[in-house]
């Protein structure tokens, strides 16, 4: 379906970017501009600025953005038209019907019918005469039926086409069913085959906040390998945003979510009256699903193993969750290397006063400075101190600096105003180093397009380079249109990406309609629209001049019919800004 300009104008004026995006990630005013922590990667200096004059959003870290309906895209792994009928209901607005394209939508609804299906199919398994091993797991892993129900755990049968033919049953073809990822293809001889992705394994489903089954998780009942198979990518989930059990824990968590590493300890928590416990999936902590969890809870309890492995995921999880404001606490866990096996060792009450007795996050970085550091010596003493004056330069408030400060100075008998000292030098240090490489980098990375997402522009750089001001000028400058059209075609262009983009920019223009982010967004992947906002972002760097258009008209040109013997792929922009000045004066 093709909206109308009239209706995407409409839109945009009714919902204003700061609005939309500030529910995910914490905003602050720079200038007339708005910047934050990237929610599309992880990081601790702000990269992801947005640009509320233009309604669209760029970080210089990883080279996300768009606008919009590409962030509500990217942020809720929703395809176009759903993320615009979500912006349109939130301004009072309604999708026009005519010609209303909801395939994407209808696939959708399929995925999660047939993952449902799947998750009763496995859950009557695990209660059958072939899931008897199975549950016998569960149970002896100390887990009561009315638990295993609650959530709808099972089993998946010892059989590489069980699952498929009960569900090609139910009218779900297999096509549909690999999407899904619930069945796999195989290729041999010629010969196209479909099987079960999940064979003899005890089977978690992932349920989102509306109660769909979005996922699976997959554990073996002994030690063989692979430990897990997961769900992948599909349309209905994206394993960074992946939390298991926040549909449960969302409710009555009194402002506290208990943050576990797996399955089993979540639900081990939870019956035993923590409720309020969770586990993000995935090998590590996205700032995805910090930020979701930022919504439904004030403070977060990180209960991760205790072991070494565990411990840094701490370490990282402290950085991901105190960028979103959630206040954060460390569970150090003792009797146990998990929260099952203390559960099951010493009871509920153990596991309760193990919170009551929770590390703050600085409490807990400080701790582990002291490791295998012999605080008797002044070596000892030297050292420790300098990794805490590292930890509490990075704290905002002043008066929680002196209290950690006083402590140390009297534990340690040094002079509190010597740490002081050390703390402030080394803040004023990293904020002045920081801010200075913040912006030469921002500049740098945009103008170089070191963070382009355009994989052929390595290899032809010069000519990637006259194509991505080209596009820039036309997107910023439309009206440029008319004196150029005569001199540039869309075969002159050389990368695909590239030659894309401005097919879509050259229709726009052509016709006297705007070529910004927010009106191409329709046309493009959300990782592709990271390319379209980039080149925006570059127009306002460049010249934007027609004979700067002209001159990269040239070079395109003699690229296009260049040998292919010279390599520019270390061509510098000084270098460019020459080959400019060489064609303007043959020209």
């Amino acid at each position: 379906m093709r909206l109308s300009d009239t209706f995407l104008e409409d839109l945009r004026s009714r919902v204003d970017i700061e609005s939309v995006i500030s529910p995910y990630v914490n905003l602050r005013r720079r200038g007339k501009n708005l910047v934050g922590l990237c929610p599309f990667h992880n990081e601790k200096t702000p990269s992801f600025t947005v640009y509320p004059e233009t309604e669209s959003f760029y970080c210089f870290g990883c080279g996300a953005g768009g606008d919009i309906v590409t962030f509500m895209r990217r942020i809720e792994n929703l395809d176009y038209l759903e993320a615009v009928k979500m912006l349109a209901e939130r301004a009072g607005m309604s999708l026009p019907e005519d010609g209303f394209d909801d395939s994407m939508a209808k696939q959708r609804t399929k995925v999660l019918e047939a993952n449902r299906a799947a998750a009763k199919f496995f859950h009557a398994q695990l209660f059958s005469e072939r899931g008897r091993e199975a549950l016998d797991y569960f149970l002896n892993r100390g887990l009561k039926v009315e638990t295993i129900r609650h959530f709808g755990l099972g089993y998946a049968p010892n059989d590489w086409q069980e699952l498929k033919n009960h569900l090609n049953k139910m009218g779900f073809d297999d096509v549909l069913l690999e999407s899904a990822n619930l069945l796999r293809r195989s290729d041999k001889n010629g010969r196209v085959r479909y099987y079960d992705n999940f064979r003899n394994r005890i089977m978690f489903p992932i349920i989102d906040l509306r109660g769909n089954v979005i996922a699976f998780g997959g554990r073996v009942m002994d030690d063989s390998k692979p430990k897990y198979i997961n769900t992948s990518d599909t349309l209905v989930y994206k394993k960074s945003n992946g939390v298991f059990a926040l549909n449960f824990a969302k409710n009555g968590n009194d402002g506290k979510l208990i943050v576990a590493e797996g399955y089993m300890d979540v639900i081990a928590l939870h019956q035993a009256g923590f409720t309020n416990a969770i586990a993000c999936l995935g090998t590590a902590l996205t700032k995805e699903q910090a930020n979701l969890l930022s919504r439904y809870a004030k403070e977060v309890l990180i209960s991760y193993d205790s072991d070494e492995a565990g411990q840094k995921a701490t370490e990282r999880a402290i950085g991901i969750f105190s960028s979103t404001g959630l206040e954060v606490r460390v569970l150090r866990l003792s009797g146990g290397k998990d929260p099952d096996e203390i559960i099951k060792k010493y009871g509920p009450q153990r596991f309760r006063d193990i919170i009551e007795g929770a590390a703050n996050d600085t409490e807990y970085r400080i701790l582990r400075a002291r490791d295998g550091l012999d605080l008797s010596s002044d070596d000892g003493k030297l050292k420790f101190l300098s990794h805490v004056a590292d930890i509490l330069a990075e704290l905002s408030s002043p008066i929680e600096v002196d209290i950690y400060a006083s402590r140390l100075s009297r534990e340690l008998d040094v002079d509190k105003t010597a740490v002081m000292t050390q703390v402030k030098y080394r803040r004023d240090n990293y904020v002045r180093r920081r801010k200075a490489e913040r912006e030469r980098e921002q500049q740098k990375k945009l103008m170089e397009g070191s963070l382009s997402k355009n994989t052929e522009r390595t290899s032809n750089l010069r000519a990637a380079k006259a194509e991505e001001t080209i596009i820039a000028s036309l997107m910023r400058n439309p009206d440029f249109y008319p004196k150029i059209k005569n001199e540039i075609a869309v075969d002159d262009f050389i990368t695909a990406l590239n030659k894309r983009i401005f097919t879509v920019v050259l229709e726009r223009v052509s016709q006297g309609n705007s070529a910004e982010p927010f009106f191409l967004s329709s046309a493009f992947t959300p990782d592709e629209m990271d390319e379209v906002t980039r080149l925006f972002r570059q127009s306002s760097q460049m010249r934007n001049t027609v004979e700067e258009c002209l001159d990269c008209i040239k070079i395109l040109k003699m690229e296009k019919n260049r040998p292919g013997d010279i390599k520019a792929s270390e061509l510098s922009n000084d270098d460019f800004a020459k080959l400019f000045r060489q064609n303007t004066d043959k020209g």
